[in-house]
């Protein structure tokens, strides 16, 4: 029974160049091994047999195993759409339902115009200018400064103490920046208002000073300012920083400012209206007596008027307004410090040399 099962005996095939080996292993079957006389390649692993199973006599090659990485699969080609219409929902994107949490609420971006009224003040400015000719206006009529420091005194009370409550109420000061907004900065929104100082500064000059000097402290105020300002923020980044916020291109505009403001109302406002009592300057310029004595000039020697004093008092403006507004008195508001400084540097000018 066992000679009836019997597994045959291998075959073996011979060639005239390669060599083969016959296990000495009979119980398993191993295909034949082939060795070429140039390459070695490794031995292929067993193969279990079954009676019905099938011998290739020519099996073949094995490959060598890689020692690096396999390679990834390819991925499936896709089904090619040429000459296929697209759907209406492919024609269309697709758009999604924004999430209620996730929606912006924040307000839109003001228009340019907006934008640049806003950076430039220009209804703070525009203020600032309507005061030096609402001055002149006043002048020219006759009005003396003794009966408008009064009215000054009147709105500073209450807008002072509107001030106060805003500070002190917020949402008070909400509804205050809604409706003055425009004609305030960024750092009055929890300092005070610059409205205040101008008051103030304005009430002072045309309170305790002559009349010349007065008016010319809240013109200098009114036009210098507002020079400085804006040339400076154009084009004080090209120019050396006096200090901070201050540079060079906005003094060089408040002096020429100043000169020329004093020209225009020892010019022409004082001739063309008259003088008003109290004037210090009335055209005409003098060496101090002490000067005089000490140089042995006659009292008729060492004065000048017309042009030439028109010139120096003008220039003296000028230097007088350039520097009011760079100094920085104890971090007060240039508002106040403008005019009361130049009223004093003009009251002092003239009681030394007229």
């Amino acid at each position: 029974m066992a000679q009836q099962y019997a597994v045959p005996g291998t075959p073996q095939i011979t060639s005239a160049t390669p060599t083969t080996e016959t296990p000495s292993n009979q119980d398993t079957y191993f295909t034949p091994i082939t060795r070429p006389s140039t390459k070695h390649h490794p031995s292929p692993s067993t193969i279990s047999e079954t009676p019905n199973q099938t011998r290739n006599p020519n099996p073949p090659p094995q490959t060598p195993p890689s020692k690096s990485a396999p390679a990834p699969a390819a991925a499936p080609p896709k089904p090619s759409l040429a000459g296929r219409k697209p759907s209406k929902a492919q024609k269309q994107p697709h758009r999604s339902r924004p999430n209620p949490s996730q929606t912006d609420t924040s307000p839109p971006p003001p228009p340019h115009w907006r934008s640049f009224i806003h950076r430039h003040e220009i209804p703070r400015k525009a203020l600032h200018l309507s005061i030096g000719f609402f001055t002149l206006h006043l002048y020219s009529r006759g009005t003396r400064a003794s009966t408008i420091h009064p009215y000054l005194l009147g709105a500073l009370i209450p807008i002072a103490s509107t001030d106060y409550l805003r500070h002190t109420f917020p949402a008070f000061n909400r509804l205050y920046i809604r409706c003055l907004g425009a004609l305030m900065r960024e750092s009055e929104v929890e300092g005070w208002n610059g409205v205040i100082w101008y008051l103030l500064g304005a009430w002072t000059v045309l309170r305790w000073m002559p009349p010349d000097c007065g008016v010319m402290g809240v013109l200098l105020l009114s036009w210098c300012d507002t020079a400085a300002s804006t040339v400076g923020r154009l084009y004080g980044r090209y120019t050396p920083r006096i200090r901070r916020g201050k540079s060079l291109a906005g003094s060089a505009a408040a002096a020429v400012v100043g000169v020329v403001t004093a020209g225009l109302f020892w010019g022409w406002a004082v001739p063309r209206f008259g003088f008003t009592e109290g004037f210090l300057f009335r055209g005409e310029l003098g060496v101090p007596g002490v000067v005089r004595g000490a140089l042995g000039w006659k009292e008729e020697d060492g004065r000048v008027g017309g042009w030439v004093a028109l010139g120096v008092v003008s220039l003296w403006s000028g230097f007088v307004a350039s520097a009011s507004e760079v100094v920085d008195l104890w971090g007060w508001d240039d508002n106040l410090t403008i005019p009361v400084l130049s009223g004093l540097g003009l009251w002092g000018f003239f009681s030394v040399f007229c």
